[in-house]
């Protein structure tokens, strides 16, 4: 696997199930593979700096701790394809480095990531050096753990960028963050500290998704249960996805009073369920589906699209002037707009072009509901305990993680479908765009689909689990008549997986297929040890998991 132009796995759609050789699934060229794989070793180098340097007793700048989040970020599947941008990330983390190891009293028997030195002139040389990259590691087991943790790191990261983003840190999750991408060097570490440096990892990404969590429902208020416009007004609009929401507020501000209307995709429609967003009059709803759709979408918006981050579709050149990127996200020929963590980013250019466009074109028409975290349903815990209690609800489905393009994904429509009427899903993801529009009515005016955001929201399914673990006065969280059926597509479904599998959660079916970061020896030790399973058909995972 590693005789070839690039290699990388860590997304579900990889090549055959196995891994992109030649060029990335999701777009990503081997120049652009290369580059990240890289930045990911240079990061690790830092990281190595940083942790001796804590343990020396010397404090980390928060821009540095800022910055190795925003490299696992910008690495994620579908957020930054513009080579040029991501060479400046590797050039400043190595001069960054280069000055941190000054200040080491002992600067001996750090890894080899450690003393890279060199200017962006040799960085295609560097890349394509034995010790960076998936194949750096020989042992199958040993590799699969370390790219296992590497991808969940990925993951928890992209919730401390955003919440850094929002002024919100956390020193003990960037310690954690530094010093597992350390560990993930070293040589010494067998399965088992690998397998419980897994699981550490799963534990802070629970802490990690709790200061998100806290940010932003601190700043923008507890998410409300909202109904959402899907069509379209008369004005031009500007349409914005990912998940930042300070890019949105930001945007709504500057756009307040312009004639020009704001709209969500996909990962950005939980913006409508925060009180302080919804205010704006002129965010006018949601257009359209799930990420891998947006060429499609795009193309008919007729305004401009904001990438606030991951989740881009390589552009069609009929719209790719009129998409931009701001903060880690980045493609090679569309417009970024630039600002540091606190300021006010100038959108008053994505602004102008959008008075010069049409009206989107309407594609759909309607509304959704959503908004159902943590603080909307604990509202609802005496009614839904009743309902549990009195039989009307037999079970809760976690529905949550990532739509795709394979279409082995329309297992989860057909699942949804098919389940029986006193079952109610908990969603968190843009997984649910394969059910969210079905008409599957109420119980007892509960929702049979229970919205709760983004992947960013999932803290609220967690939350929501360990509430009726209280209430229903259990001792294993496994007692509870919730069951899991997660759809993964990239990092952070890693993510959240760890922390769910760290919370003690067990049988939980994963598809629509296993990871191919999985080695078979790590994959029995998570059905023995954990009972992670595959999926097959709705018909028998339904029997199975209402079993």
């Amino acid at each position: 696997m590693c005789n070839n132009d690039m290699f990388c796995f860590q997304c579900q759609e990889t090549a055959k199930g196995k891994g992109c050789t030649k060029a990335g699934v999701c777009g990503k060229s081997p120049e652009v593979a290369g580059m990240q794989d890289l930045l990911i070793y240079v990061t690790k180098g830092l990281s190595c700096v940083t942790t001796r340097l804590r343990k020396e007793g010397k404090s980390i700048d928060k821009d540095i701790n800022h910055l190795i989040t925003n490299n696992l970020f910008v690495t994620i599947t579908n957020a930054n394809f513009d080579k040029e941008s991501i060479v400046g990330y590797i050039e400043k983390t190595i001069n960054i480095k280069e000055e941190m190891i000054s200040k080491l009293d002992n600067k001996d028997k750090l890894p080899k990531a450690a003393y890279l030195s060199g200017d962006r002139s040799m960085f295609d040389l560097f890349a394509k050096s034995d010790a960076v990259g998936v194949c750096s590691t020989q042992d199958e087991d040993v590799r699969s753990l370390r790219e296992m943790i590497t991808y969940g790191l990925k993951g928890l990261a992209a919730y401390i960028k955003h919440s850094n983003v929002l002024m919100k840190d956390n020193e003990e999750i960037d310690e954690f963050i530094q010093s597992a991408l350390g560990k993930i060097l070293d040589d010494s570490l067998g399965i088992e500290e690998l397998l419980k440096l897994t699981l550490e990892t799963g534990e802070y990404g629970v802490k990690g998704m709790a200061l998100l969590d806290s940010a932003n429902c601190g700043t923008y208020g507890n998410p409300e249960i909202t109904e959402v416009n899907i069509g379209v007004g008369e004005n031009p609009g500007i349409l914005v996805s990912g998940h930042d929401l300070r890019d949105i507020e930001m945007l709504l501000k500057q756009t307040e009073g312009t004639g020009i209307d704001i709209y969500t995709h996909s990962e950005m429609l939980p913006a409508h369920y925060y009180p302080r967003l919804k205010k704006y009059k002129h965010l006018i709803g949601n257009y359209g589906n799930a990420w891998w759709k947006q060429r499609e979408e795009f193309e008919k918006f007729n305004g401009p699209i904001l990438m606030t981050t991951n989740c881009i579709v390589p552009p069609l050149d009929s719209y790719k002037e009129r998409m931009w990127t701001t903060g880690t996200a980045g493609y090679a020929g569309c417009k970024h707009i630039d600002g540091e963590y606190g300021s006010e980013k100038d959108f008053s250019k994505i602004i102008e072009q959008a008075k010069k466009c049409k009206p989107p074109v309407e594609i759909e028409e309607g509304s959704l509901i959503g908004g159902f975290a943590h603080e909307q349903v604990f509202a609802l815990a005496d009614k839904i305990v009743d309902a549990v209690k009195s039989g009307k609800i037999r079970k809760f489905i976690v529905m949550g993680g990532c739509d795709g393009r394979m279409k082995s994904r329309n297992y989860y429509t057909e699942f949804a479908k098919k389940l029986p009427n006193d079952v109610v899903i908990l969603t968190a993801g843009c997984a649910k765009y394969k059910y969210n529009k079905l008409n599957l009515g109420s119980i007892d005016g509960i929702p049979r689909v229970l919205d709760a955001g983004q992947c960013n929201d999932s803290y609220s399914l967690a939350l929501i689990a360990l509430k009726l673990k209280e209430i229903f006065n259990l001792n294993d969280i496994n007692d509870l008549p919730i069951e899991f059926n997660i759809a993964w597509y990239e990092q952070k479904a890693v993510i959240v997986l760890l922390a769910l599998l760290y919370l003690g959660i067990k049988n939980i079916h994963l598809g629509p297929t296993l990871p191919a970061f999985l080695s078979p020896n790590i994959t029995n030790i998570l059905v023995n040890k954990f009972g992670i399973a595959g999926i097959s058909t709705p018909e028998q995972d339904i029997e199975i998991l209402l079993s």
